[in-house]
């Protein structure tokens, strides 16, 4: 399985976020992804190799072109505000609401800031565009493997992406790379494409993006919205509108959940996906739902993540999977490698 590796992805390292009413270090870190990396080259998994840049248009086909011209110039508006800020990091503090318009673009950089996100917990950094850029490219390289024939790729990418929409970044996402990733699929020639979420938090984002479209299904196991974040989206009755109706299936499980009712769920969305018709999936790969998470709330151990990548094989579909969350940074290396072995063990 080719991994594409995301060499930019610790340009982004933020300082602080917003945690349940305080400030703490960021659970969303670099570490992450090294230790995926070193789990992945220890195994010999496959090739790892650094993707070309992620062309902008690619980007502007899931994303607003005023929100990536924010991305791509706020840390020097940030620090053009005052030399100091070079040395803290941007974070929203203002938001537009019910009842606030959303359709004129601020001239204010905080206000703008506002109009581009969703919670205060995910800072801007000096490497944040850079990074977001670097993790869409892996993701449309990933793409173009699995529709070149190969069975599976793997996205280490990273920040992660899921969270992020149209025009809004948070939940530490910026650029949703496998909205990137089943939309690059989409453009190649697939007609109908899936995404399966199995990151302990919703992908909002992901949703949004494809929510009336009917040639991408949407399916995600995650907590239950009513006590976990992002919240506002993510229950069961959200099922799409327009031509997507039907086509967005959320499965919320309660915290606390094991692996045998998560492992239904999971069941559940791969008959929905086979029953789509996908020629393709796209796997919003999520570890956080390891019992050890600081953050999240289920109670997968190491073991089970070598069933998970073996169920999704059993799908038989070219996969690419995508690097999200996971935050008990010890174990995400060996948690993540489980499901890429599993899944290609299963495949032979």
């Amino acid at each position: 399985m080719r991994t594409y590796f995301n060499a930019d992805h610790a340009l982004h390292r933020g300082r602080h976020e917003m945690f349940r009413g305080e400030m703490v270090p960021c659970f969303e870190v670099p570490d992450r992804v090294d230790f995926v990396r070193a789990e992945l080259e220890r195994r010999a998994i496959g090739p790892l190799e650094v993707p070309p840049p992620a062309p902008l248009e690619a980007l502007m086909r899931v994303h607003s072109a005023r929100y990536l011209d924010f991305l791509a110039g706020a840390w020097d508006e940030w620090v053009a505000l005052d030399p100091a800020n070079a040395q803290r990091d941007a974070i929203p503090s203002y938001w537009p609401i019910r009842t606030f318009r959303s359709d004129v673009t601020p001239e204010s950089f905080h206000a703008r800031m506002g109009l581009f996100s969703f919670d205060a917990g995910t800072p801007l950094t000096a490497g944040s565009w850079a990074a977001a850029r670097g993790g869409a490219a892996c993701a449309i390289a990933g793409a173009k493997c699995i529709a070149s024939g190969e069975h599976a790729a793997f996205a280490l990418s990273r920040p992660p992406g899921h969270h992020a929409g149209v025009d809004f970044f948070g939940g530490y996402c910026f650029v949703n790379n496998a909205a990137v990733a089943a939309q690059a699929l989409i453009d190649g020639g697939a007609k109908r494409v899936a995404v399966l979420d199995v990151d302990y938090h919703h992908g909002n984002g992901t949703q949004a993006i494809f929510y009336g479209r009917g040639d991408v299904f949407f399916a995600s196991i995650h907590g239950d919205p009513r006590t976990e974040y992002p919240y506002y989206l993510g229950y069961a009755d959200e099922r799409g509108e327009g031509e997507g109706l039907g086509m967005n299936l959320n499965l919320p499980l309660a915290r606390g959940t094991g692996f045998v009712p998560w492992r239904g769920a999971l069941a559940h969305a791969l008959i929905g996906i086979a029953q789509f018709g996908a020629e393709a999936l796209v796997v919003s790969l999520g570890v956080d739902t390891f019992e050890q998470d600081p953050i999240s709330g289920f109670r997968l151990q190491t073991d089970d993540y070598r069933h998970v990548g073996a169920d999704i094989a059993a799908a038989g579909l070219p996969t690419l999977f995508v690097f999200e969350g996971g935050y008990a940074v010890a174990e995400v290396g060996v948690n993540t490698v489980n499901v890429l072995e599993g899944f290609a063990q299963a495949r032979g």
